[in-house]
């Protein structure tokens, strides 16, 4: 049970759990536009957020204790490694326009994770956008909402239309959702200053905001020029289940509550949409 125990964590702090929601949304994207599926991209995606995740999550134990890292961080580099090597192999497979928006999100991503901005804008020592009063939510569902959205439909000339824009709103306020039962869990460990939104609003306004945010990314779907049954339908049922989640998230969570189950909801919404389709 410990060798499982240990594999299932490597699992979720190695960020193939999240990787895994990030294609999932992307694979959503191509279901919903009535695209090919796109095996170059995706597996971009995957590489790529797990690069990505384990760069902002361990670049600063690596920097400051790369001499007493522990077996497991270092496991974790190699494999990091390997993943960024993959994610080179995949890139020079994507078209122009892909690897442009590529670009501008990889930047995004840097700036989150490296203090080399400006002191005068910061409440603390950190100078990255992560340590901003109150962006850190806002830059995860941006970045999110470009790579699988934006991504997707590039690498297949896909024009930016009116319905994609509100797909990417839809996925935007989708992935901020997401996000608050980890800033509900996190509120007994995150710094005053990052003035996430459970701190500014409290735990009880926060899930209310969830659910104004979840109607507001459902009914965007009626906005579009062509609306899509079979995604509308597995939109209404991740709606409920999300808001499951939401409602019934806490400060003293289980250590998978967030971690794995809410996590994994695109992955839970994309198994509906293949279902269903």
């Amino acid at each position: 049970m410990r060798t499982i125990k240990s594999i299932f964590d490597f699992y979720i702090d190695s960020s193939i759990h999240v990787a895994l929601s990030v294609v999932a949304l992307s694979w959503i994207s191509l279901l919903e536009f009535d695209l090919k599926f796109d095996k170059y991209i995706l597996l971009f995606v995957f590489f790529a957020s797990i690069t990505g995740y384990n760069f902002v999550k361990y670049f600063g134990l690596a920097k400051f204790h790369h001499r007493s890292l522990s077996s497991w961080l270092r496991i974790t580099q190699i494999f990091s490694l390997f993943c960024f090597i993959s994610l080179c192999y995949f890139l020079i497979k994507l078209q122009e326009d892909t690897i442009f928006y590529i670009g501008i999100f990889s930047i995004v991503t840097f700036l989150y994770a490296i203090p080399i901005l400006p002191r005068a804008i910061f409440l603390d020592k950190q100078k990255n956008l992560r340590s901003i009063s109150g962006l850190k939510v806002y830059i995860i569902a941006l970045v999110w909402s470009g790579v699988t959205v934006i991504l997707p439909l590039a690498n297949q000339n896909y024009d930016i239309t009116d319905d994609v824009i509100l797909t990417f709103a839809q996925r935007f306020l989708f992935v901020l959702v997401l996000m608050l039962p980890f800033e509900i869990r996190d509120l007994n460990y995150d710094s005053l200053k990052l003035a996430t939104i459970p701190q500014k609003i409290g735990v009880r306004q926060t899930k209310i905001l969830g659910l104004i945010l979840l109607f507001v990314f459902y009914f965007l779907e009626f906005f579009k020029d062509e609306v899509n049954l079979n995604y509308l339908l597995g939109s209404s049922v991740i709606l409920v289940v999300t808001l499951l989640f939401l409602v019934f998230s806490k400060k003293k969570q289980d250590k998978y509550y967030s971690a794995f189950w809410v996590e994994g909801l695109p992955v839970i919404w994309l198994g509906i949409l293949l279902l269903i389709g």
